[in-house]
């Protein structure tokens, strides 16, 4: 089913944080560091997503999912300043700060407890998304899963929204992610990276054969697209037509924080745009690639993401449309 124009994108998030990162020269555990700074960002991968399609522009973009109600200030910030419709819901307590290290391009994660969910809270957010899921919608189902939230919660929620018409992509990991997969409806699309594919193959993945016959073993479980993040190797894009590697020269890095999230984000770009597979590998790896010249789930203008597509090396083999 191709997306109509109008159909919206919708993120869910069960487990947001708001990332607290400081910057450092360099980490020497056990020592004490002087930060060179600190910012603070309302993220969380759903939120994050969100965030970076509100940037590229064009696009109806709405956040779903759960939010401490005592330090909800730098979601509703970010949803106004950019635009995105806060449909979160609310709940007692406050949402989790999860802390990153950033030093010598590289980020080292703390990653703190959620919110305690509730069933009701579960129970809304699901009617809240097939509410929202008018069919050609693309719902991302994104994150990790709160504490004591059962692991099927994902591939419940995804038969659930299929069967109203909606593409639904899942970046997850674990449990939740395989689940999903051995669902009544596997996720239209998914992003594993090497270790989560690994995992899901059940064995090591270490040429790029291996890891293309284990992304084409998932496409024969039904998922159409598995795009496989390789870091600095860049990422490979699987469908059941054919498969291409897409990457770009080395740069700068100022920030590795969310260039995953705006992976996802390019992904769902092309998606919206009913855009071939090569269109979508292309601004898969320009969302990343922009994401990594600054800190923050945040885009630098459509002509400069354009221009870094332009520049994505693409390796083609026996690649049809998406």
């Amino acid at each position: 089913m191709i997306a109509p124009r109008t159909a919206p994108v919708i993120t869910l998030t069960l487990n947001p944080a708001i990332d607290e990162t400081i910057e450092l020269d360099a980490l020497a555990p056990g020592t004490v560091h002087r930060a060179r700074g600190v910012v603070f960002h309302a993220g969380g991968k759903g939120v994050n997503v969100a965030s970076c399609l509100a940037d590229w522009g064009g696009i109806p973009v709405i956040a779903a999912g759960l939010l401490g109600r005592a330090n909800e200030a730098p979601f509703v910030r970010l949803f106004a300043a950019k635009a995105i419709r806060d449909e979160c819901i609310r709940v007692p307590g406050e949402t989790r700060t999860n802390v990153k290290l950033a030093h010598a391009g590289e980020t080292t994660d703390i990653n703190l407890p959620g919110l305690e969910v509730t069933a009701s809270s579960l129970r809304a957010v699901s009617a809240l998304l097939l509410r929202l899921a008018v069919p050609g919608a693309v719902v991302l189902l994104a994150g990790s899963l709160p504490a004591g939230v059962d692991a099927g919660f994902y591939a419940e929620l995804a038969t659930a929204l299929a069967a109203r018409g909606a593409r639904v992509l899942l970046d997850s990991s674990g449990p939740p992610l395989a689940r999903a997969l051995a669902g009544a409806a596997p996720p239209w699309c998914i992003k594993p990276n090497r270790a989560e594919l690994e995992a899901l193959a059940g064995r090591r993945l270490a040429d790029a054969a291996s890891l293309r016959d284990a992304a084409r073993g998932l496409v024969g479980r039904g998922v159409a697209l598995v795009a496989v993040s390789l870091g600095a190797e860049g990422a490979l894009f699987v469908t059941g037509r054919g498969c291409l590697r897409a990457a770009l020269p080395p740069m700068r890095v100022a920030s590795t924080v969310g260039a995953g999230d705006a992976m996802v984000a390019g992904i769902i770009a092309g998606m919206h745009a009913a855009a071939g597979l090569e269109r979508i590998a292309r601004l898969g790896t320009a969302f990343a690639a922009a994401k990594l010249r600054a800190p923050g789930a945040n885009l630098p203008g459509r002509d400069a993401v354009e221009a870094l597509a332009r520049a994505v090396v693409v390796e083609h083999e026996g690649v049809g449309a998406a």
